[in-house]
């Protein structure tokens, strides 16, 4: 089993590589061993929409911490990879939630900006990056500002010169990454790594996105997919229902997974 600090260190890593790291997201331990087992992953990520739904709550940190921790940290003992937590805004306090995550294994973490006053958002990147540190463990800060995804901004082109503005704050204070959700073409993806500097940047692949070996040649560091992961699943589970409503049977291939 590999310690925490090595998993820190290895995510860390992963971040840097010239290789665009995958992350495929889980919401609970049978998910995170399905995609665990696969010889191309390299580390896991949660979702938090993806956890919340399945505990029968609404995005946007309705779930309470003690139930988001407790799924996350079944995911980091279901594998010996190391796990990123989606901690949505980081429930008010960003570095306890960090320190209380790194309780249960994680080893690097997305927080939401949600569009603060610029000081604000740096202050909680802060936060975070030095509770990590004073837990003694190496960590991955995937600093997330939402200016594609909420309103404020008119342009493409103020859209993408703040999330460079706020990503570098975020890389000055420690994070390893700056994630910029949103359906990004390939000009808004080359302007946010020239401003921000290749392999720091982390997009969400969503349909319509470019295609994973374009984001590593353009510099991308990470992509991951968010709650789509969780939205396939149920589509085949609705599909698979639909059918045998009609009179058919189980989907051919279904493999034994649980």
């Amino acid at each position: 089993m590999a310690t925490i600090t090595e998993r820190g260190t290895e995510l860390r890593r992963l971040h840097h590589a010239p290789e665009l790291l995958q992350v495929v997201n889980v919401w609970d331990a049978i998910t995170a061993t399905t995609i665990a087992a696969l010889p191309e992953t390299r580390a896991l990520a949660t979702a938090s929409h993806s956890i919340a739904a399945t505990l029968g709550y609404e995005d946007g940190e309705n779930i309470p911490l003690d139930l988001m921790l407790d799924m996350v940290g079944r995911i980091v003992a279901a594998t010996d990879l190391p796990v990123s937590a989606d901690l949505e805004g980081g429930y008010a306090d960003a570095g306890e939630t960090i320190r209380r995550a790194i309780g249960v294994g994680v080893v690097g973490a997305n927080l939401e900006d949600r569009m603060r006053p610029f000081d604000e958002a740096v202050a909680v990147a802060r936060d975070a990056v030095r509770a990590a540190e004073a837990e003694g463990v190496p960590f991955a800060l995937n600093a997330r500002t939402d200016a594609f995804i909420r309103d404020g901004l008119p342009t493409v082109e103020e859209k993408t010169e703040e999330a460079i503005r706020r990503g570098r704050a975020f890389l000055d204070v420690g994070a390893t990454s700056v994630f910029v959700p949103g359906l990004l073409d390939e000009a808004t993806v080359s302007a946010l790594v020239a401003g921000l500097g290749e392999r720091t940047l982390s997009v969400i692949a969503v349909p319509g996105s470019l295609a994973p070996a374009r984001l590593q040649e353009l510099g991308v560091a990470r992509v991951s997919y968010g709650p789509w992961t969780q939205r396939v699943a149920l589509t085949a589970l609705q599909d698979a229902a639909q059918a045998i409503y009609a009179g058919g049977a189980l989907p051919e291939g279904t493999r034994d997974l649980n």
